[in-house]
């Protein structure tokens, strides 16, 4: 697939430190990339950073996005030539409280990062990971397709919707001419071991459970796309292959959620994790009014289409990969590492598309 695109070559992902990018870095590293990460330290204990020691891996910056000049200077002594931007404020709950912070990272942060690459010659291509929500969401029953509206109506969606419109305008504006191809990337709910931030469903049902507490459900009929992170992983990759090797061919933006039958009601998924887990107990609770989307669903005919891109596992499959990976890690005794990289091989063998 794309193995020769990226054996050797120089690559810098933001968020390293984060969930998602802590998969990437160490998939990237298992490709044969050079990475560099740049994010903010780990904000959660556990992190996923921690457990599979990351940090003695790659080679691992420690700033922030908003720091123009170490973010500049992180580009220029380390000359990536494919970047992925996955640094960002990626709560919905914590917008509320930090709207000015939100809008910061994920708007004037991603246009330094975009910035901090245009300077940098020896950026070729550059994937830019947004958000489902980037969305301007009417719970429509079907599948928001890449032409539909941005927009958003929390801080962190609208934030994601700025980001999209940003993309575009700075591709107009700086990179038709010359420069590095950039696309966007936008996922579904992603879920995977080594997760525990606040508010996000499977790492509250995991801490409630681990705590022999009961799993408190906010919103159980929220419908939500679920995804195993490997799977938008794997279009982030695809998506890194093609603009690397045919440019602006495919610099645009592209949905990589799960399939249809993926998309589960809230009270499915903690079910699915008690019974996967082997213990714990639901409680419905609605703790307070902020809003929440009830339904949200991506349509991916494009990136199936263009890309050749489509997802190979379902949500069960997804749940019992996440479960498997928790119940290692509070186990104990185990080298997460090495069991991380085993489910990103599983994974490799199951992919039911392939493209060289």
């Amino acid at each position: 697939m794309w193995r020769k695109t990226y054996q050797g070559k120089r690559v810098l992902l933001t968020g390293h430190t984060g969930f998602k990018g802590g998969w990437l870095a160490l998939w990237l590293k298992e490709l044969g990339a050079e990475v560099c990460g740049y994010a903010l330290s780990p904000n959660t204990t556990p992190s996923l950073f921690n457990a599979t020691q990351l940090s003695n891996q790659i080679t691992s910056v420690i700033g922030d996005i908003l720091d123009r000049k170490n973010l500049e200077k992180t580009f220029q002594e380390f000359q990536p030539e494919i970047v992925f931007h996955l640094a960002a404020q990626p709560l919905v709950r914590l917008s509320y409280t930090e709207p000015v912070r939100t809008y910061e990272t994920n708007v004037m942060g991603s246009l330094y990062v975009l910035e901090a690459a245009r300077e940098t010659p020896s950026v070729k291509a550059f994937v830019n990971i947004t958000t489902d929500k980037c969305y301007e969401n009417k719970e429509v029953a079907r599948g928001y397709k890449e032409d539909d509206p941005m927009g958003g109506y929390d801080m962190y969606s609208s934030s994601k919707g700025c980001v999209e419109i940003l993309s575009a305008s700075f591709r107009r504006s700086f990179l038709q001419d010359g420069g590095y191809s950039l696309a966007t990337a936008r996922a579904g709910n992603v879920i995977g071991g080594g997760d525990w931030a606040a508010d996000r469903l499977i790492p509250d049902c995991i801490r409630a459970i681990e705590a022999g507490q009961e799993i408190e459900i906010r919103n159980p009929a929220a419908t939500r796309p679920w995804q195993h992170v490997l799977e938008p992983l794997s279009g982030y990759l695809l998506l890194g292959h093609l603009l690397y090797t045919q440019g602006n061919k495919y610099a645009e933006g592209f949905n990589l959620g799960p399939n249809p039958q993926s998309v589960l009601t809230v009270a499915e998924v903690a079910q699915q994790v008690v019974q996967a887990y082997g213990k714990g107990t639901v409680k419905v609770h609605k703790r307070d009014n902020l809003h929440e989307a009830n339904l949200l669903m991506l349509d991916i005919t494009k990136a199936a289409q263009v890309l050749g891109w489509k997802p190979s596992y379902t949500a069960q499959e997804a749940i019992a990969k996440t479960v498997a990976w928790y119940k290692k890690f509070y186990e104990g005794n185990h080298d997460m590492r090495a069991f991380t990289v085993q489910q990103i091989h599983e994974y490799e063998e199951n992919l039911v598309w392939k493209k060289n």
